[in-house]
């Protein structure tokens, strides 16, 4: 009785295993294409930012306008950016990373 548990378990298991690999190797589709991308781009908005953000990608118009950066948004975004630099180069590309957003 447990050989045939055993046999039946390994059997859905395969069966499983198979499934999920035909799923892998089927190609996106168009608009899973575009959503994909839109998501990307999309990355780091929340909440009704990222809704209108995707509607107007999905739909082809151009992201609506952003309010720009305050100067705390700013130093997290180049901090995040550059972490893992230490001392002068540190420095060196926060100075860098403020100027340009």
């Amino acid at each position: 009785m447990k050989q045939l548990i055993t046999a039946i378990s390994l059997c859905v298991a395969a069966a499983g295993v198979f499934a999920a690999d035909a799923a892998a190797s089927k190609p996106m589709t168009a608009q899973q294409q575009k959503m994909a991308d839109c998501s990307a781009a999309n990355k780091g908005k929340k909440g009704d930012e990222y809704k209108a953000a995707q509607k107007a990608c999905l739909s082809g118009q151009a992201a609506p306008a952003s309010a720009p950066m305050t100067q705390k948004e700013k130093m997290a975004y180049c901090s995040k950016q550059n972490k893992g630099k230490k001392g002068d180069d540190f420095k060196s590309a926060q100075k860098a990373c403020l100027s340009a957003t």
